[in-house]
């Protein structure tokens, strides 16, 4: 049975993912650590290795678990990396989310404010039904704050410029937090949105089904 390691988005956990489908695989999911001060986003990504197992395996990471995937396979041999709601290089990051980095922006971030759920919060991660929008609020309200400032602090300033060649990325069309416009995906959700693992579910883990058998 081939072995999927999961990578959930930013600060979240399984949650967010287990609506998807993956029977016949057996599947991990990567618990975040917590990040040491000043820790590079490739030291991190070292860290997390020691969680896997097995050599070639396949890595789907969700949003930030995406870039982490990533650097995790520049670091070790894999079967297949799977990108959903993500980006592949700097270039695929908004031009703002960049501008707010180089002129360290983000620093000024309210963090805890960022955690408490209201209608911008829904609506940049697309949630319509009081089933998203509650889970999307234990998620927000889980969130480690220190792992959640570091982590924007890596996103906003990641370099990465190259891309594996077993890798593929899936996105949606409506997507608000990492929009559509800015990536070149191989497999697109027309109407997903940054919370597509669980309100397009099913539609989402045939594709996903598709890239691994391919």
């Amino acid at each position: 049975m081939k072995k999927i390691y999961l990578f959930s988005g930013l600060g979240a956990d399984y949650r967010v993912l287990q609506d998807l489908d993956f029977s016949g695989y057996e599947v991990t999911f990567i618990e975040w650590i917590k990040p040491f001060e000043n820790e590079s986003i490739e030291d991190y990504a070292l860290r997390l290795i020691a969680q896997i197992k097995v050599e070639k395996p396949i890595l789907i990471g969700l949003s930030f678990g995406g870039i982490m995937a990533l650097e995790v396979g520049k670091l070790i041999q894999t079967e297949q990396i799977i990108l959903i709601a993500s980006v592949k290089t700097k270039h695929e990051i908004p031009f703002y989310y960049r501008l707010a980095g180089i002129l360290k922006l983000n620093k000024l971030l309210p963090i805890n404010l960022l955690k408490q759920p209201n209608f911008i919060s829904d609506w940049f991660f697309g949630v319509k039904s009081k089933k998203d929008k509650d889970l999307l609020a234990c998620i927000l309200h889980d969130t480690n704050a220190d792992f959640l400032k570091w982590a924007i602090d890596k996103i906003v300033n990641w370099q990465n410029v190259s891309i594996p060649p077993n890798i593929k990325h899936i996105h949606g069309t409506s997507d608000r937090i990492l929009p559509y416009k800015f990536v070149s995906a191989d497999v697109t959700i027309f109407s997903g949105g940054h919370f597509m693992t669980t309100n397009r579910a099913e539609e989402l883990t045939l594709k996903i089904r598709e890239l691994l058998s391919n």
